[in-house]
């Protein structure tokens, strides 16, 4: 299959650690081709012993149901290690996803 000249997915993950805190600003698109990426920078944060994670969506266009599970799972996995991870300004479109699933609550 040929796919031209589309362009591939793009996601920028910056991560800034204060303390035992730490602010990942994501931008881009978290669809099934990013979200690996963002379940990586997730999990090295919990791995490297940080208790608070909140990630920043405001330059995040689109976030699919693969994005939705990253962020639950992580979620999960933080609780277990007494560690929070909280979601920050989600887009319209990330906010329905999250309300429609029940995930509000936990991650907002």
């Amino acid at each position: 299959m040929n796919r031209g000249v589309m362009a591939l997915p793009q996601l920028n993950i910056y991560r800034h650690d204060r303390g035992r805190r730490a602010l990942i600003t994501l931008a881009g698109e978290i669809d099934p081709a990013t979200a690996p990426q963002v379940r990586t920078a997730l999990e090295r944060c919990l791995s490297d012993g940080l208790t608070t994670i909140d990630v920043d969506l405001t330059a995040v266009g689109r976030c699919d149901s693969s994005g939705l599970s990253v962020f639950l799972h992580a979620s999960r996995h933080a609780a277990e290690t007494h560690a929070s991870l909280r979601l920050h300004h989600p887009s319209p479109q990330t906010t329905r996803l999250l309300t429609d699933s029940g995930s509000d609550l936990l991650l907002l």
